[in-house]
């Protein structure tokens, strides 16, 4: 019936009527809280584009971790910032590796919260690309597939919960898979990077992980933004490899890509709120522009309201101590 018989108002009227109707709910289970792990220099390091976020020493992990945990957070998600690169990014599956020992530390102190770890070379390559380079300096896909699976095996060896292969390879779940189940680990889940963008969100992380190419660009095997039904292709391509949940990066553009990809897959879809975004926000926040608080809850509520049924962000910790506040 339309109006005056339908009010849709008298469902708004106050706070405990909007709270019985809230149609998608926000929790702290549902965050994951990226660290930046290194192997030289301070304890923490200030990341200058990313007001709050820190490079940190593998105790200072730890410490962070723990914070994460006393707050309810899902997980965390740990990146590597090696002393030593090369070519091929040896350091990536080293067993005494950074984010190998930053596991152990991890799950040793916590054992219960989880560990996730991406998985990725261009973190460890003196070229800045996801994988190993041919003569021409374009990247070996099927070449960087071994790399790749040795490197997810070693972070499992050391006691990650979950892999996350980031870097775009075509085929690299399918190599993991076979790679994990081999070794005796066929009980480690793979969250797939399925549908990662080549965006200009990402300009703050690569000052954070020192993994900014030398040379080009990463468009060759990331994904072209335009391309909605080619993420979903990419998605469904990960399920059939083995993938036990898949991704969308970056997250606040596209919401229309998570809704897609969660009704095509049925899997759990995490979405990844990135460095570009964060800035974005803390620098309108700090200028006065926005009110931090309510701008974060309500960009993270429209990501679970797009499917993303976990949500890597910045904002993690800030996020979850605000709504135990609301509890």
């Amino acid at each position: 019936m339309a109006f005056p018989d339908t009010r849709l108002r008298r469902l708004r009227a106050n706070a405990h009527l909007r709270g019985l109707v809230r149609e998608t709910e926000l929790s702290a289970a549902r965050f994951v809280l990226p660290l930046f792990i290194t192997e030289s220099g301070p304890s923490r390091t200030p990341i200058t584009a990313m007001p709050g976020v820190e490079r940190l020493s593998i105790s200072a992990a730890v410490e962070e971790a723990q914070a994460a945990a006393e707050l309810g957070l899902a997980a965390v998600l740990l990146f590597g910032v090696p002393a030593e690169k090369d070519e091929q990014g040896s350091a990536a599956w080293d067993e005494e590796g950074v984010v190998q020992m930053a596991v152990k530390a991890i799950k040793q102190s916590l054992p219960e919260l989880l560990v996730i770890t991406d998985v990725c070379l261009c973190e460890y390559t003196t070229h800045g690309h996801c994988g190993v380079l041919r003569a021409d300096g374009s990247v070996d896909n099927d070449a960087t597939l071994e790399l790749l699976a040795s490197t997810a095996c070693s972070h499992a060896r050391a006691g990650a919960d979950v892999v996350a292969p980031s870097d775009m390879m075509d085929g690299r779940v399918g190599a993991i898979r076979r790679e994990l189940d081999a070794e005796g680990l066929a009980d480690v889940p793979i969250l797939a990077y399925s549908a990662k963008f080549a965006s200009a969100f990402y300009g703050p992380f690569r000052e954070a992980a020192g993994s900014t190419p030398a040379f080009g660009d990463r468009r060759s095997y990331q994904m072209d933004p335009a391309n909605g039904q080619e993420a979903v292709r990419e998605a469904l391509l990960d399920m059939q490899e083995g993938a036990d949940m898949v991704m969308v990066k970056p997250a606040l553009a596209y919401g229309d890509v998570i809704a897609a990809v969660k009704r095509a897959t049925r899997l759990p879809v995490a979405a990844y709120n990135v460095s570009g975004e964060y800035a974005m926000v803390k620098a309108a926040c700090a200028a006065g522009h926005l009110q931090e608080r309510e701008t974060v809850l309500e960009l993270l509520t429209s990501l679970r309201r797009a499917g993303a049924d976990l949500i890597i962000t910045y904002h993690a910790k800030d996020a979850a101590a605000w709504l135990a506040e609301r509890a």
